[in-house]
């Protein structure tokens, strides 16, 4: 993606571009009702389950990852990526003792393509599901770029009873449209025009993006081939449908009433050089509005946190989880 910045129209235009890219059954077991959050009264039922496999309510089909046993931390990625976006971390904490869970959103990766439900309370009812279905309790969630929102969307529709701590990284989160409420946010009409890029060449921009996703644009940095070509890979196994809608999704889902709603432990992560979403705008405000979040900034760090600076994001989360 391109820069994100609330300082004058041309760095706007740039953030929108990058904003766009950061960042798309029945009861599994015995009674087959899910879990009831008093204030949404929204019901998880854990669909059916087979192998890598999960077939919600709808008849979506997810892929997922389950790896180890131990305390579980559920991963939620950005866009337009997968659950592989998150194998340095899964790795990492699979080999520190942890049960590490991640899935592909409908419509991204290897999970099936409907033609519709790419917005953010369907989202969280998909990982509503899934974290039912697999029973997980006293979970650690974590969401980086768009995944960020889904972390909070699910605990604002389904409560905290199966949530221990939450982490944000690099997270879209609290808002990204401009409003009357949120003034320093980006114009609908700029990111109408990244829909008509996903329509126009689709397989072009996946690549340009990687440059300042990853800060590889910076003087000195050293650019990774292969990042590039993993970024491309996962945004083109991507549906068209999920690719284009999801746009809407992150970029016009106000997430501030539900970050108030978490009272849990919380971690924000952020790099100070996030061409995507700029720090300003998004982890400074996010840690504002939870209650006991605790920011950590990446001196120089772009949005692509997960592997430029893996090494580092990896030790903050295990002290975290730890403590």
């Amino acid at each position: 993606m391109s820069t994100i910045s609330t300082s004058d129209s041309a760095s706007r235009r740039n953030l929108l571009k990058g904003a766009a890219i950061a960042g798309v059954g029945l009861a599994a077991a015995a009674a087959g009702a899910g879990s009831v959050d008093a204030k949404s009264g929204v019901s998880a039922h854990a669909g059916k389950m087979t192998g890598d496999r999960l077939v919600t309510k709808d008849g979506t089909s997810l892929y997922f990852k389950d790896w180890g046993t131990g305390p579980a931390v559920v991963f939620s990625h950005g866009y337009p990526l997968s659950s592989d976006a998150w194998e340095d971390q899964m790795f990492f904490l699979l080999r520190n003792g942890y049960r590490v869970i991640a899935h592909d959103r409908r419509g991204f990766g290897r999970s099936s393509q409907p033609s519709g439900g790419y917005d953010y309370d369907t989202f969280a009812d998909d990982l509503a599901q899934l974290v039912e279905a697999l029973d997980l309790r006293e979970a650690a969630f974590v969401g980086h770029s768009m995944g960020g929102g889904e972390v909070a969307r699910y605990i604002a529709r389904y409560g905290q009873g199966r949530v221990s701590k939450v982490a944000f990284v690099s997270s879209v989160t609290p808002f990204l449209l401009k409003t009357a409420t949120n003034p320093t946010g980006a114009p609908k009409e700029l990111f109408d025009t990244f829909r008509a890029a996903v329509q126009a060449n689709r397989s072009q921009w996946n690549l340009d993006v990687t440059m300042p996703y990853y800060s590889f644009n910076r003087p000195g940095a050293q650019v990774s081939e292969g990042l590039r070509e993993s970024y491309w890979r996962q945004g083109q196994a991507t549906g068209l449908l999920a690719a284009y809608h999801a746009l809407g999704a992150f970029s016009e889902t106000d997430f501030r009433d539900d970050l108030k709603k978490i009272t849990v432990p919380a971690l924000v992560v952020h790099g100070s050089d996030d061409q995507i979403v700029p720090l300003e705008i998004s982890a400074r405000l996010t840690a504002g509005l939870v209650p006991h979040a605790k920011l950590i900034v990446y001196d120089g760090g772009s949005h692509g946190l997960l592997h430029v600076d893996k090494d580092r994001l990896n030790a903050d989360l295990l002290a975290f989880l730890r403590d």
